[in-house]
């Protein structure tokens, strides 16, 4: 990547941010190999029949293109609270559901909203490595506490950095990435009840991006929103409805918390196109988590299997599995990827990641892995 700050190719250097100069863009590696496991995508294309379907409500919305889209697109937050509804059992209304182009926008408007110069994002290692990105870009100060040794986030510890920091955002990723690991909702209270003590205020957002690929009995912090008016819970189209190519995010809130994103958005965001893709996915819901419910037993299946090589493996919710501990991880990572499967070098030290694929790629990765690491 080019430097910015320094490149002498134009008459004059480019005036970049500081904080910016030198930095790398961020990217998991897009490599063209046989069995991609590395970015937690559904294996599962949509069938003929929401493809079909999809291109239908694309064609009718190609129609209407000369004109903007529904800002406020509320058609779209009408479903996704019936679809949340079915999912978790939440009823919500339009007024209390947002979206955006992936749920990295909608997490990038919670920080325009909420973070900017002299104020503070937490979070707790490990976890999403964009969090501290949408601070950088907000110019929010980035502050990251620890998780337990099993991944864990101690209460106490939660409670003590809120207080220490004050921050005006705390970043909760349940199931976590990269390490699977889901909140319990007492955990959640008391980040909640920290949160509510802040002089100023301080939003706290649970990202729930594999919400749905969450064990039986775990819940989602959906639940909570009735009583915490500074809750914030995102989801996204990505991952579970097999949308990642879609860029559909959102999040449900408070409607007073869902209106100050409206003022920080650009206008027109969200395209008359992704829109009805989004809706016509969204009638075929029952059909996309059947395939949920394949991925939760494939994942169930691969932590038994590598347990009983002798591996290390977090507890997950999500689509994908940390496992680990290995002397030398990237030789690892590149053995695998000589034998034609990309898993993730992600994590603490020693540690790796694969997505959930099919059988025939969990298989492939099985089979890579024995050879690799001679299990």
């Amino acid at each position: 990547m080019t430097d910015l700050s320094t490149s002498t190719s134009g008459a004059q250097r480019l005036p970049i941010r500081p904080e910016l100069a030198g930095l790398e863009p961020y990217g998991a590696p897009q490599l063209d190999v046989p069995v991609l496991l590395n970015v937690n995508e559904n294996p599962y294309p949509p069938s003929d029949e929401v493809v079909a379907d999809i291109a239908a409500a694309v064609a009718h919305a190609a129609r209407g293109l000369n004109r903007y889209p529904d800002r406020d697109f509320e058609a779209l937050r009408s479903d996704l609270a019936a679809y949340l509804l079915a999912e978790s059992g939440v009823a919500l209304g339009p007024e209390q559901i947002w979206a955006a182009n992936g749920s990295n926008e909608v997490m990038l408007h919670l920080l325009q909203a909420f973070g900017g110069p002299g104020r503070t994002a937490l979070s707790f290692a490990p976890t999403y490595s964009m969090y501290p990105e949408y601070a950088r870009d907000t110019s929010t100060e980035w502050v990251a506490g620890r998780r337990a040794e099993d991944f864990s986030l101690d209460p106490r510890a939660a409670r003590a950095a809120i207080a220490e920091h004050a921050p005006s955002v705390v970043l909760l990723a349940s199931p976590n990435n990269p390490t699977g690991t889901a909140l319990p909702l007492d955990t959640v209270r008391a980040v909640l009840d920290a949160a509510a003590q802040v002089p100023g205020g301080c939003v706290v957002v649970v990202d729930e991006a594999y919400g749905e690929f969450r064990r039986t009995g775990t819940p989602s912090a959906l639940e909570l929103l009735d009583a915490y008016p500074h809750l914030a819970v995102s989801r996204t189209m990505s991952k579970a409805f097999g949308l990642a190519g879609a860029r559909v995010g959102y999040l449900a809130a408070a409607p007073a918390l869902v209106d100050a994103l409206r003022v920080v958005r650009l206008p027109y965001h969200l395209s008359a196109v992704t829109q009805a893709v989004a809706r016509a996915a969204l009638a075929h819901s029952a059909e996309l988590m059947a395939q949920v419910g394949a991925l939760r037993e494939e994942r169930d299946a691969l932590v038994v299997w590598l347990r009983g090589r002798g591996l290390q493996v977090a507890d997950s919710d999500a689509n994908f599995v940390l496992f680990g501990v290995f002397d030398d991880r990237r030789a690892v990572w590149q053995g695998l990827l000589d034998r034609g499967v990309l898993v993730r070098e992600v994590g603490p030290p020693g540690w790796l990641r694969v997505s959930v694929g099919t059988p025939d790629e969990t298989q492939a990765f099985k089979d890579a892995l024995v050879e690799v690491a001679g299990l």
